[in-house]
C-alpha cells in the first residue's frame, strides 16, 4: 500500500512526497481510513511507529474540506500530549504535512513566557497542540475556547497518567463539546487507560499493531550487571569506540543526568542534559545539537525524553533502569524507529535487580546478559559480538568475515513518518 491508495487529498500527498514518504506504517495504514470516516479510534502502538501522521493526516483532510478565510478562526482540532518536546514535534509535523492546505497551527506549553503563544492564538488557529497545564492556564485566562472542537486527540495517554496529568485531562474534557470525533493513542493499555478511554470514546474502532507492552522487534537488548560505583567507567568504556556514534543515555533523576554529563565532558565525550529543570530554550538547544550530531551524547530523564525523535538513533543506554517497567518500553522505543534497527543496553546494579525482574515480566522475555569479563567492557568488543535476539522474528544475526554485523543497505525509500 502507498499513501496514494488512502484517499488523501492532493495537497497532503504533495507534502508527503516532498518529505520523502511513500509507504504508510502499519498504524497509519489501519488508522487513517477509520479516522477519515469520522469514527472514534482507540490506537495502541509503540512509540516510533508513526502515530502522529496517523492522526495528523485525517485531521488536515477533514479541516481542509471546510476551511475558512475568516481571520478570527476558531480552534477546530486539539491535540493534547504530555511533554513540551513532543508538543513541538507534533506541531512541526502538522506544519510539514499541511503546508499546502492553508490551515494554521499553534503550540502551547509551559516553561516559557506565554506572551508569544497568546499572540499566536489571537491571530486565529485551526489546529492547536498543547500540554495539559498550559492549556488549562490559558483557558482560565480566556485565551482559549474549546467550544468549536471537531476532532480531539489524546496522545501518549499512558505517559499522561504516569506524569500525574489525569486530573488536568478530566478538567479539559469537561470543556469539550459532546459532538466531536476523539482519537485516543497509547503505547500501553493498563487498566486505568482502558477505563479512561471508555469514558471519552463512543463506539471506537480499536487498532493494536503490536502486543501490549511489547518492545520493538528490531531492537537488540543487552544487560550489564555492574556495581553502582562502576557505572561511570562502564559508560565511558562503552562510548570509547567512536563507531558507537551518538547515544541517548537515561537516568532516573535530574541530578543524576547532570552528574553523568559532567563526568563525560571531563572525559572529552561531548554530552548535554535534558530534563525538567532546564529552561525550554536550553532543552531545545540540547536536542538540536544532538540531532545535528554536534553533541554526541544526550543524557535525559524520562519526563523530558518522550518527545525525542531522532532519525536513525542506534543506541539507547539505561545508565539507571527505571522503577516503572512500562517506562523501559518507552525508553528503548527511542531507537529502532520506523523500521530501523537499534541497540538498547542497560546497566543493572544489585539494588535494581527487582526492577529488572518487573521489566522482564512485562515484556515476557529474558533480556540477554552481556558478560563483563568476556567482552572486557569495551565498546570495540561489544560491537564484534551479537547481542542475542529476544524475538524469534528478529535479525538473523549474520556477520561479515571480520565478525562485525553488516550495516543494512538503504532501499532509497522511506516508510511512513515515524511521528
Amino acid at each position: 500500500m502507498t499513501f496514494n491508495s488512502l484517499n488523501l487529498i492532493d495537497p497532503i500527498l504533495r507534502s508527503l512526497k516532498e518529505e520523502g514518504y511513500t509507504t504508510p506504517t502499519e498504524i497509519q495504514e489501519q488508522a487513517i481510513p477509520v479516522a477519515l470516516q469520522g469514527k472514534d479510534l482507540l490506537g495502541c502502538a509503540q512509540t516510533g511507529t508513526g502515530k502522529t501522521a496517523a492522526f495528523a493526516l485525517p485531521i488536515l483532510q477533514h479541516l481542509a474540506a471546510n476551511s475558512s478565510n475568516d481571520p478570527n478562526r476558531k480552534i477546530r482540532s486539539l491535540i493534547v500530549t504530555p511533554t513540551r518536546e513532543l508538543a513541538i514535534q507534533i506541531d512541526e509535523s502538522f506544519q510539514n504535512y499541511g503546508r499546502y492546505t492553508g490551515l494554521t497551527t499553534a503550540v502551547v506549553y509551559g516553561g516559557v513566557n506565554q506572551k508569544r503563544q497568546v499572540k499566536q492564538l489571537k491571530r486565529g488557529v485551526d489546529i492547536l497542540t498543547a500540554t495539559p497545564g498550559r492549556l488549562l492556564d490559558l483557558m482560565n485566562q480566556g485565551f482559549i475556547s474549546l467550544a468549536h472542537i471537531e476532532i480531539f486527540v489524546l496522545d501518549e495517554a499512558d505517559r499522561m497518567l504516569d506524569m500525574g496529568f489525569i486530573h488536568d485531562v478530566k478538567k479539559m474534557l469537561r470543556a469539550l463539546p459532546n459532538k466531536r470525533q476523539t482519537l485516543f493513542f497509547s503505547a500501553t493499555m493498563p487498566k486505568e487507560i482502558i477505563q479512561l478511554s471508555n469514558s471519552i470514546l463512543k463506539n471506537p474502532t480499536k487498532i493494536e499493531v503490536t502486543p501490549e507492552a511489547a518492545t520493538v522487534d528490531k531492537i537488540r537488548q543487552g544487560i550489564f550487571h555492574v556495581e553502582k560505583g562502576n557505572k561511570k567507567q562502564l559508560l565511558v568504556d562503552v562510548l570509547s569506540d567512536n563507531s558507537v556514534g551518538s547515544a541517548l543515555v537515561f537516568t532516573r533523576t535530574k541530578r543524576g543526568a547532570n552528574n553523568v554529563v559532567k563526568m563525560l565532558n571531563k572525559k572529552s565525550i561531548q554530552a548535554e542534559a535534558i530534563h525538567g529543570n532546564k529552561s525550554q530554550n536550553a532543552r531545545q538547544r540540547a536536542l538540536s545539537n544532538f540531532k545535528d550530531q554536534s553533541t554526541r551524547v544526550l543524557v535525559a530523564t524520562d519526563i523530558a525524553a518522550r518527545g525525542i525523535d531522532v532519525d536513525e538513533l542506534k543506541y539507547v543506554i539505561n545508565y539507571e533502569i527505571p522503577n516503572i517497567p512500562e517506562t523501559y518500553v518507552h525508553r528503548i522505543g527511542r531507537t529502532g524507529r520506523a523500521g530501523s534497527d537499534g541497540t538498547a543496553l542497560s546497566f543493572v546494579d544489585s539494588s535494581e535487580r527487582e526492577y529488572l525482574r518487573d521489566i522482564e515480566k512485562l515484556i515476557n522475555q529474558q533480556i540477554p546478559v552481556v558478560d563483563e569479563k568476556e567482552y572486557e567492557v569495551r565498546a570495540e568488543k561489544l560491537l564484534t559480538q551479537e547481542v542475542p535476539q529476544s524475538h524469534s522474528n528478529g535479525s538473523n544475526g549474520s556477520r561479515s568475515k571480520n565478525g562485525k554485523r553488516p550495516r543494512p543497505k538503504s532501499s532509497g525509500k522511506r516508510r511512513g513518518s515515524r511521528r
